[in-house]
């Protein structure tokens, strides 16, 4: 076994789309760890979905080994997932490393994605290995970009690495400022094992492999382990270094990076950022870590209501790839029976739906995202609402109480108007502005995350011609005026189209969305009513006329009363079917409030 000093632990920090995954692929080529066989473009984005948007979903491992000056080093690369619904996985990856080499887009410069994953590595005292990437482009800006980072992390212009992953520049000086510049791991091989798990992959014939990163001690063949957050006990039965495929070992050793098999079934029971321990020799846990909490929730229902086991057995599969998926079932008098599910944010749930599609072949309905409110009632006790059909009688509520984020989101300075507007207009309080460089401005908020769950994000892109960036973090609960908006069809509520919106927001929200069913739901012979109501309180209707049959086409000229009769006696048999007729909700209808705006 190599000793300590020869090993490397890095991650990459980039904001999306800044060429990570490229990066990362010639990093592998340019050491060897892939032969040209292997080799295709983001080769660790394994998933179809991470390579159709490419972005990064999951964390991966992959273990190098490059000779500088005549010794041999072996490096770890953890690489991360850059968008913020994932930053808890994000923190734990970077938790696991010495080093971070920061990748910046010279035509783009440094966006809000990275400052958060920066401040995150230097919390942890990474050391920080600039990089400036996509120097080939014809509109790539290398002296002003490199200002920018010497700004932000007080590097000097030398030590900032030009590079270009697709035509493969720089990329030996980045593996030898990696071997020079990052420190080798520190830790006691002879003290109790600590171990941090960072990530878990699901293997459908061996159970669930265990990602982790060794500080203390060593971990052994058939050792008993213990994850200490879980409390759980297992048998070592397989553990090894990741290249692009699983090399066993006998034992891995303080500072290295290894996965674990044991046969664990059960995705639940690996939580990223626990510790294992020797069962019989336990050590401390490492601090930091955090169950996974869910942020936005939504029902998820089967369109044809028999294919609910199905569904549920999908979502079970799914849930063993993606711990971070949270699911109970629920029923709902328009939908049928369904799952109430909490996702890490938005981009989360999107691709949960589009997996539940492709991997298992099910068309699902999705209901209104709504976040985790909390309601303080007249007796005291508080409860979480996670759906407006939780909401309680407001006759029974002291208050109601709904997150709040602090939003950070960096732009051009010419879109700071549009983007100051939209976010009050999402009841948004600005509170800090930041000119970055003359063209560059960071503003701070705190909003409602109820406001920028729905399309917050596409239409801060699109009043930016696409170039600002968000980042956001939750800071907490406070008091709101929030209701609940129910959607009637002839005086039945559909409660899969029930929100619940702030006071002020709700008669514009109301009457919008009657418009838009209006338009969705389809004529029938008889005339629908659609209202909103807060309570019992009607704030806005539209009215579906009835097709009718042409009753006085046989009257030609005669008597007004003949004329007359004929049309009462179809406008009672209109009332009657109305008495009796049910409305046919057509599933677009569903995802209407989706587009309200």
């Amino acid at each position: 076994m190599k000793g300590m000093d020869h090993i490397r632990n890095f991650c990459i920090i980039a904001h999306i789309d800044h060429g990570k995954s490229t990066l990362a692929d010639r990093l592998l080529e340019a050491t060897g760890t892939l032969t040209d066989r292997q080799m295709q473009a983001q080769v660790l984005d394994n998933m179809d979905l991470e390579r159709e948007k490419g972005i990064t979903i999951k964390a991966h491992a992959i273990q190098m080994n490059y000779k500088f000056e005549g010794k041999e080093y072996t490096l770890n690369l953890i690489d991360t997932p850059g968008h913020v619904d994932f930053s808890y996985e994000v923190s734990r990856s970077i938790a696991a490393c010495e080093g971070a080499l920061l990748i910046v887009d010279a035509a783009q410069g440094i966006q809000a994605q990275t400052i958060s994953n920066l401040y995150l590595a230097l919390e942890h005292n990474l050391t920080i290995i600039p990089v400036l990437n996509k120097i080939d482009l014809p509109a790539a800006m290398p002296e002003e970009v490199t200002d920018q980072v010497v700004d932000l992390i007080g590097c000097n212009r030398e030590e900032v690495i030009r590079a270009s992953a697709k035509e493969g520049i720089g990329i030996e000086e980045i593996l030898q400022a990696a071997v020079q510049r990052i420190p080798a791991p520190k830790g006691d091989p002879n003290a109790p094992l600590q171990a941090m798990i960072f990530d878990s992959v699901f293997n459908s014939f061996r159970g669930i492999e265990v990602y982790f990163r060794v500080f203390n001690g060593v971990i052994k063949k058939n050792d008993k382990v213990k994850f200490v957050n879980t409390g759980q006990e297992y048998n070592a039965d397989e553990i090894g270094v990741l290249k692009l495929d699983k090399h066993a070992r006998e034992e891995i050793s303080t500072g290295n990076v290894g996965y674990l098999i044991s046969g664990i079934k059960v995705a639940k029971e690996v939580k990223v950022g626990d510790t294992i321990t020797h069962a019989n020799r336990p050590g401390e846990a490492i601090k930091g870590f955090e169950n996974v909490k869910p942020m936005v929730f939504a029902g998820i229902y089967p369109v044809e209501t028999s294919e609910f086991e199905e569904l549920r057995a999908s979502m079970e599969k799914l849930q063993l790839n993606d711990a971070a998926l949270v699911w109970e079932p629920e029923t709902s008098a328009a939908l049928g029976f369904g799952f109430r599910c909490g996702f890490l944010g938005m981009l989360h749930m999107e691709i949960v739906q589009e997996r539940l599609e492709r991997e298992f072949n099910m068309t699902v309905i999705t209901t209104v995202p709504s976040v985790e409110f909390r309601a303080l009632l007249t007796n005291g006790k508080v409860i979480e609402i996670n759906a407006p059909s939780e909401m309680p009688d407001p006759t029974m509520m002291e208050m109601i109480e709904e997150p709040f984020i602090a939003a950070q989101i960096i732009s051009k300075a010419e879109f700071i108007g549009p983007i100051i507007t939209l976010c009050m207009d999402k009841r948004g309080v600005i509170k800090n502005q930041v000119y970055l460089t003359s063209d560059r401005v960071e503003l701070t908020f705190d909003m409602p995350l109820s406001e920028i769950v729905f399309d917050f994000f596409d239409k801060l892109k699109t009043i930016s011609k696409g170039y600002a960036s968000l980042d956001y973090h939750l800071i907490g609960f406070r008091e709101s005026d929030m209701v609940k908006l129910d959607v009637m069809l002839n005086g039945d509520k559909v409660d899969a189209l029930s929100a619940i919106v702030h006071r002020n927001k709700s008669y514009e929200w109301g009457k919008k969305l009657c418009e838009k069913l209006k338009e969705l739901i389809p004529r029938q012979m008889f005339e629908i009513a659609i209202q909103a109501a807060i309570g019992q309180k009607i704030i806005s209707r539209e009215t579906v006329s009835a097709m009718r049959k042409n009753v006085i086409a046989k009257c030609y000229g005669g008597d007004i009363s003949r004329k007359r009769k004929l049309l009462e006696k179809q406008k009672k048999g209109k009332k009657r079917m109305r008495q009796i007729g049910t409305v046919e909700v057509p599933q677009e209808a569903f995802m209407a409030v989706l587009k309200i705006n």
